[in-house]
């Protein structure tokens, strides 16, 4: 494993809750109304500092998606999912 290089944000931004690396800036969260099996979830335009996990399909309030989970970079704590594609009308 090689050394760990990290974007520093500036301003207002969403951290990871066990780290606090930076995540997100303020202004790219795009809507605070998604749910999760663990309770609220943001759209975010654009995140850094994070991995994501292998694919997988996910039956979502929406209908089956392909998803994979992203980790914080630094501590490798789950903190979210991204949308990869879409299998249902919606």
């Amino acid at each position: 494993m090689g050394r760990l290089f990290l974007i520093n944000l500036e301003g207002r931004m969403y951290t990871c809750k066990h780290c606090q690396t930076h995540l997100a800036v303020y202004s790219d969260l795009i809507s605070k109304s998604f749910h999760c099996r663990t309770g609220k979830a943001y759209l975010f335009d654009k995140v850094v500092n994070v991995t994501t996990g292998e694919k997988e399909e996910r039956m979502m309030m929406t209908g089956v998606h392909t998803v994979v989970d992203t980790f914080c970079v630094r501590c490798g704590s789950l903190v979210g999912w991204r949308y990869v594609r879409s299998c249902s009308k919606t």
